[in-house]
């Protein structure tokens, strides 16, 4: 039986650029109140969320009516009706969505039901932040109307972002994956956050034990072998030859030339904050804000680099990124140097 039900009125709001009264709950341990406002963009967070309260209701009261609104096509009426006590007083959940392109009379209805919300219902109000529409009602929301809560669901685009997106796939299923194998899973799926929490889903449900990077190249090595974390780690390895095929590889696979930059820069910078820093991985990690195998792994990676090769694969990234970016006629020209300098760790034109 799951936790009984508590107010979120009095809350106090964490991150964001606009302070709330109302709490911000995350999308991985959502729990239901009177409103819920699940806002933002990324649409796989959204659905974990409102499925998770769906979940936490139904374990309260398998009898849960679950309705569906569309904010755009609102029938004046509808939210009480379905909010209303039923004749064996079931638990119910109205899920809205398209709140960011709701019509008047919804935005009437439900800012005049935040001051009266159903005793025994739940109100989801999805918004992806798309538009300003609906402002007044999120502004009461948050305002602390409706003992509401928020579940923010925000883009998650950097490389660092979905790593921890996929982290906290596998610790929340209480699985473990090593990090070589994280870091190869979500170079596999770097372009779409769905196929990257299918993946994860899928090794959860079909490997036992460990996840390892054996595992993943078996289940995605066709993505894998292609992917922009695998030429960066093998021209920061050194292995001249081998980061030029794989660029090949990469390219031939349909590769984006940004990315692939995008992707040494990240590793590079993470190499260029960790360079010099005796400290344990974990106090070091937690100085500079980032993961105990983030550390170790950028540690690895800085075998036989120097300040000096360092601060050319650097300048030679920063060249690379610019001329991909339109500076240059020839991107393909403009990787292939930047590998070069990166895995014989010289300048340009002067390798053996």
């Amino acid at each position: 039986m799951a936790a009984p039900r508590s107010s979120a009125r009095g809350g106090t709001a964490r991150g964001g650029a606009k302070a709330t009264r109302i709490p911000q709950i995350s999308w991985r341990e959502p729990r239901p109140a009177p409103v819920v406002l699940v806002s933002g963009p990324e649409e796989v967070c959204a659905e974990r969320a409102i499925a998770g309260i769906r979940d936490y209701l139904r374990a309260e009261d398998p009898a849960l009516e679950v309705s569906d609104v569309r904010a755009d096509d609102y029938a004046p009426g509808t939210l009480l009706s379905l909010t209303s006590p039923s004749l064996f007083g079931e638990p119910r959940l109205v899920r809205v969505s398209g709140v960011e392109k709701c019509n008047d009379a919804f935005i009437q209805e439900a800012v005049a039901y935040l001051d009266h919300p159903q005793e025994g219902a739940t109100v989801i109000l999805r918004h992806t932040g798309a538009s300003v529409r609906g402002k007044k009602l999120l502004d009461a929301l948050r305002a602390g109307s409706g003992d509401g809560i928020e579940i923010a669901c925000p883009t998650i685009k950097r490389d660092s972002d979905r790593v921890d997106f996929a982290s906290g796939e596998f610790a929340a299923a209480r699985r473990r994956i090593a990090p070589n194998a994280l870091r190869a899973l979500v170079s596999a799926f770097a372009d779409d956050l769905t196929e990257l929490a299918s993946a994860c889903q899928q090794l959860i449900r079909d490997v036992d034990g460990d996840i390892s990077e054996e595992t993943v190249t078996r289940y995605y090595g066709g993505r894998v072998e292609v992917s922009a974390f695998v030429v960066a780690d093998t021209a920061i390895a050194g292995r001249y030859g081998e980061a030029l095929i794989a660029l090949r590889h990469a390219l031939d696979s349909g590769a984006d030339p940004v990315p692939m930059v995008a992707a040494f820069a990240m590793k590079l910078r993470t190499m260029a904050r960790v360079a010099g820093h005796r400290e344990p991985s974990r106090s070091l990690a937690q100085r500079l804000g980032m993961k105990d195998w983030q550390v170790d792994r950028a540690r690895r990676d800085l075998s036989g680099w120097n300040e000096r090769s360092l601060g050319l694969a650097i300048q030679a990234t920063a060249r690379a990124d610019a001329e991909v970016k339109g500076a240059a006629r020839d991107p393909i020209f403009a990787l292939e140097r930047m590998v070069t300098v990166i895995a014989t760790r010289a300048p340009f034109g002067e390798q053996a």
